[in-house]
């Protein structure tokens, strides 16, 4: 079963590939990708590693969470299973006006 990583405190300069690269000494990358801002392109300074395990996305946390990477120390730690996608949205939990909480 595949696991899924956050990296956090990512430089400006860190790219889908080098983060993949970072991270494939720790087993099989399925998917890296560095979030960016839809209007500008620009990195918003975090990204998501995917790997095929949970023993490795483990190996990649002992090994990179605290360790520098394009001249910052990178943060790692297991993603947060969301589930659809992610919250706050409309017909989600936690959403616009609904009497669950959260939202706006």
């Amino acid at each position: 079963m595949s696991a899924k990583v956050y990296v956090g405190n990512l430089s400006w300069n860190t790219t889908d590939d080098t983060l993949r690269q970072a991270f494939s000494e720790f087993g099989q990358v399925l998917d890296s990708i560095v979030m960016r801002d839809r209007d500008t392109g620009r990195s918003r300074g975090f990204g998501f590693v995917t790997f095929s395990s949970g023993q490795e996305a483990d190996a990649a946390i002992g090994g990179l969470n605290e360790q520098e990477l394009d001249g910052r120390r990178i943060k790692v730690n297991l993603a947060n299973a969301r589930g659809g996608g992610g919250g706050g949205g409309y017909g989600q939990q936690g959403g616009y006006g609904q009497q669950s909480g959260g939202g706006y």
